[in-house]
């Protein structure tokens, strides 16, 4: 228990230093420009004091996903790691939290074959690699285009938010095949997403192979649910200053 202690102290004084250093760089290179359809349990976000910083969606996201991976246990996973890291918390968290509640209403309406869920101050979104693509392949199937439209479209409606693509894979097979199969995949939802109108700036796609399991790998049912691209939404800087400043 000591241990774990000592390591989440540690990792939360690394991502409050990272955050500290690449907020002061920005500030001094960046002008102010100031499949079931479920809701999910809402889960609370860290205060404004221990947040991971998230700066855009590259490495402060990153950071804040290995702290909420050590807070929350590995099952919870990066995707809502990066959410936990880019919580602004207090007053500004709860102005966020409400525009969330929002956008994640009009996802659970229009996405029938996803599962959303409202987690801390973003949203995360989990679909099932086995309608997404073929055995084996990186490749969107045309019935499943539809979801990614429909989220591309709230996306679109919300355009103050962060988003991160990852794919997952289960242990059937070798590293050598699931790594890169997981980071194709993820790149592929990414690209459909931009082509139907989202800024790239906005989304980071990254693959874990199959090194973050949400179930048991020695049954089928296990198998199929480890199969899945996530996608976590959370607010950039511009929804995070307006939060603040009580414009949202």
């Amino acid at each position: 228990m000591n241990t774990s202690k000592s390591l989440l102290s540690t990792l939360m004084a690394f991502v409050l230093l990272f955050s500290s250093c690449a907020t002061s760089q920005q500030a001094s290179t960046q002008p102010d420009l100031s499949t079931n359809n479920g809701t999910g349990a809402r889960k609370t976000g860290m205060s404004k004091t221990a947040k991971g910083g998230l700066l855009g969606a590259g490495g402060g996201a990153a950071a804040g996903a290995i702290l909420g991976r050590v807070i929350g246990g590995g099952a919870r996973g990066t995707a809502i790691g990066a959410i936990i890291g880019a919580a602004a918390g207090g007053t500004a968290g709860a102005l966020i939290g409400r525009k969330m509640d929002k956008q994640a209403e009009d996802l659970q309406r229009d996405m029938q074959n996803a599962k959303v869920e409202r987690v801390g101050e973003g949203i995360k979104i989990t679909f099932d690699s086995g309608i997404l693509f073929d055995t084996n392949s990186a490749t969107l199937r045309p019935a499943s285009e539809s979801d990614i439209t429909k989220m591309a479209a709230v996306l679109q409606k919300y355009p103050d938010t962060n988003v991160l693509v990852e794919g997952h894979t289960d242990n059937s097979g070798t590293d050598a095949i699931n790594q890169p199969l997981s980071e194709r995949r993820a790149q592929a939802v990414a690209a459909s997403t931009t082509a139907k109108g989202v800024a790239s700036s906005r989304i980071t796609a990254t693959g874990y192979g199959s090194t973050q399991p949400v179930g048991d790998n020695t049954t089928t049912e296990g198998k199929q649910a480890n199969r899945r691209v996530e996608v976590a939404i959370f607010a950039n800087d511009k929804m995070k200053k307006a939060a603040e400043a009580g414009r949202l």
